[in-house]
């Protein structure tokens, strides 16, 4: 028979399938039942089938026998309490377990707050800091800043108020000869014009007739560059240009008195003044868009009235 150690290793209840309140009848049958069914003549192939019919052999021995059935009880009995105290004892550290960790997340939250309104507290402290020692600040630049918008203002005005000035700026009128079915309209395109009158000063828009070919109108930046444009430029040698003033022609300035000698200016004819007079006619980018609509509306008048 095998020792007590080895058969409180085996649950000799379930070995045989039934209950523990099972009877010695019912034990037996049990035993036949199983027994014969893994009996080693029956399963010569199965090298378990002999271990397995031992063990049935053991369970009978032990449950048919009363003092033997109640000691295993017993014994079988105290290992469950055991069980039952390792399995509340492990239930209860695990709590413990979950509780201290619970508890130390808890713990870092707070911490986490307490830091979180420590930094939120000196920010406080900071912006009000600054609102008092840069308030001077503040109004400095807010002061400043009223300041542009003021001359930004009085700049918008002066220009209103210059508009009538800028509106009269220097514009030449040009023609040349063209068949009306001449396609390179006798050899003067919007690009030639711009690089052969560019070199007196700056051209601000060109408007080639549209109607009447062999004409356009020029607006240039300065009175000195449509003064030299007007004089010296011929055009091609084939097909030379006829340049007349259209708007903002300089009067004609007067003869220096006999007494001064070649050279010699009055304040109102120093040539520095002049040219200062004839930047100051230089029109603002933000009209070269609407001045150039003007003119082709002009253009497209002069070549009706001529028509």
């Amino acid at each position: 028979m095998a020792s007590a150690k080895e058969i409180l290793q085996l649950d000799l209840y379930a070995l045989l399938g039934v209950e523990e309140k099972a009877t010695e009848k019912e034990i037996k049958k049990a035993y036949r039942q199983r027994a014969l069914s893994c009996h080693p003549d029956k399963n010569p192939d199965n090298p378990k089938a002999a271990e397995l019919f031992h063990q049935l052999s053991q369970a009978l021995e032990v449950l048919t026998d009363a003092a033997a059935r109640a000691a295993y009880d017993k014994v079988r009995a105290a290992k469950k309490q055991a069980e039952e105290r390792t399995r509340r004892l492990d239930d209860k550290r695990k709590k413990i377990k979950l509780d201290l960790e619970a508890r130390e997340r808890q713990a870092e939250e707070d911490s986490q707050k307490v830091e979180e309104f420590k930094v939120s507290r000196t920010l406080e402290e900071e912006i009000a800091r600054l609102r008092e020692e840069g308030s001077r600040q503040l109004q400095e630049e807010q002061r400043l800043i009223r300041e542009q918008i003021q001359r930004e203002r009085e700049g918008r005005l002066h220009t209103h108020s210059d508009a009538p000035q800028q509106c009269n700026t220097p514009k030449l009128k040009l023609k040349w000869k063209c068949k009306k079915d001449d396609d390179t309209n006798g050899g003067y395109s919007q690009d030639f014009l711009q690089r052969l009158l560019q070199k007196y000063g700056d051209v601000l828009n060109i408007v080639i007739s549209s109607k009447k070919k062999g004409s356009a109108v020029v607006e240039f930046a300065t009175v000195r560059a449509a003064e030299l444009a007007c004089k010296n430029e011929v055009g091609l040698t084939e097909n030379p240009l006829k340049i007349v003033w259209l708007e903002g022609q300089p009067e004609a300035a007067p003869t220096a008195p006999s007494h001064m000698t070649p050279g010699m200016f009055t304040p109102s004819q120093n040539p520095l003044s002049s040219e200062r007079d004839y930047e100051s006619l230089v029109l603002m980018r933000m009209r070269q868009a609407a001045e150039r609509q003007r003119l082709i509306e002009q253009m497209q008048k002069e070549d009706e009235e001529e028509t």
